[in-house]
């Protein structure tokens, strides 16, 4: 649970607060968008400003393509990529935290079929309790011993329970919770989730019909229970982690297309979970403690001829504060939105210039937002409803994705903010760029 503070009596009598991921190191990233999923960079002692426009690593590692971005555990940073000489292979790899040194690398055969923008695998892998859990973007799934990469389980979990592959392939990076993990892959019948056992990988339990979304499963605490939050291609909904059973879902009807890439969004002062994706919209549903289905607050509808209404994000994952909820719109825009009634309060295009899926990926320390761009661009920044207010910038890669339609690389994979320093990839190089308040 996280530190209380003076609003924790109210989370508690609405009956929703967020719920610490496993016990970890304080300064770790063992998981997708940190300790416990919410985006959030609970360190000290780190730079209040740049001291120069290009930051220096401490140190490269090479690496193959890929969108998935590191996590980091103890004394190790765990990435997935891909090659495909001399044969297509998947790759898990575990690099030595402070000095870079590659440690080990467990490939495994995997042909791409029917997948847009086939440059590597997108899912984070997930560690914890000495296993590193990998989920590629054909469904391969693998539990890896932390310390030398041995295989203590492997299952194709695409053949196993029948699952349709995405467009844009498989994306959620798998949810430990206790001694399960937790995967979306949209399987048949009744298999959008399933949860393995953490030492087998045989099946627990299976959850929710229809296809998978690109959205990460969260845990979470609902009505004093702890809980999982998941948003697929055709429900939102919350699980009893244990068993699976389903405590309630609402319909979700893609408008266009299984486009809903960012998370679900927590408003814990309010008991709410905001929504948002590039063709279905922006919505805010209020959740109940006795677990009966949320309302349906607001809706605003999506984009419609490059015009958007609220904050409609294609891949990036919002954050809530003060009753606003700040991201980047489809299109580049930052912007900002009343929770109250999803109003804009404000855009700004000078972080992005406007352009056709361009985003970036905003973490939270303390009262300011530490922004990574497309471009290779970091800011350390203060949202408010005022509006953007950039305080210091720096370069700190070189993007090297190159996309159809777009005029510029971008890097589009979410770095990893662990042990005081910055962990982030492109197509080549793994880095690790110091950022205690030493290093400026």
């Amino acid at each position: 649970m996280p530190r209380c503070n003076p609003i924790c009596p109210l989370l508690f009598s609405l009956g929703l607060t967020m719920l610490s991921a496993p016990p970890t190191r304080a300064d770790d990233w063992p998981q997708w968008r940190g300790p416990e999923r919410d985006g959030v960079w609970r360190e000290t002692g780190i730079v209040a400003s740049f001291a120069s426009a290009e930051l220096k690593p401490a140190w490269t590692a090479a690496i193959g393509p890929g969108y998935s971005g590191p996590t980091v555990a103890g004394e190790r940073v765990f990435l997935t990529d891909r090659v495909t000489t001399p044969e297509p292979q998947e790759r898990v790899l575990c690099f030595d935290r402070t000095t870079g040194r590659p440690l080990w690398t467990q490939a495994y055969p995997c042909v791409y079929r029917d997948i847009d923008y086939a440059l590597g695998p997108r899912a984070a892998v997930t560690v914890a309790d000495g296993r590193a859990f990998a989920f590629g973007s054909m469904g391969h799934a693998h539990a890896l011993d932390v310390t030398d990469g041995r295989v203590l389980w492997q299952r194709d979990l695409a053949a196993d329970f029948k699952a349709g592959i995405n467009v844009w392939a498989v994306t959620a990076a798998p949810l430990v919770v206790g001694d399960l993990v937790i995967f979306q892959i949209g399987g048949q019948p009744d298999a959008c989730l399933v949860a393995l056992d953490v030492k087998t990988g045989q099946e627990r339990w299976r959850a929710l019909d229809g296809k998978a979304s690109y959205s990460a499963p969260r845990l979470v605490r609902q009505g004093g229970r702890d809980v999982v939050l998941a948003w697929t291609a055709q429900w939102l909904a919350c699980l009893e982690p244990a068993t699976g059973k389903v405590l309630w879902h609402v319909a979700y009807k893609p408008a266009k297309m299984i486009l809903n890439v960012p998370d679900p969004v927590l408003d814990e002062t309010g008991g709410r979970v905001f929504l948002s994706a590039f063709y279905d919209g922006a919505m805010l549903y209020g959740l109940k403690p006795d677990f009966s289905p949320p309302e349906l607050l607001w809706k605003r509808a999506g984009v419609s001829e490059r015009k958007t209404d609220a904050l409609h994000s294609i891949i990036m994952t919002p954050f809530i504060r003060d009753g606003h909820a700040y991201g980047i719109d489809s299109y580049g825009e930052m912007r900002c939105v009343n929770l109250a009634n999803g109003d804009r309060v404000w855009e700004d295009t000078t972080l992005l210039a406007n352009g056709r899926w361009a985003t970036a990926y905003f973490v939270q320390n303390g009262d300011r937002t530490w922004i990574t761009t497309e471009k290779g661009e970091i800011v350390i920044a203060r949202l408010t409803p005022r509006g953007f207010e950039r305080i210091s910038s720096a370069r700190f890669l070189t993007p090297e994705t190159k996309l159809r339609g777009r005029d510029h690389p971008i890097a589009w994979s979410h770095p990893a903010y662990a042990h005081r320093s910055l962990f982030a990839r492109n197509d080549s190089q793994l880095v690790c760029i110091p950022l205690g308040a030493a290093a400026r």
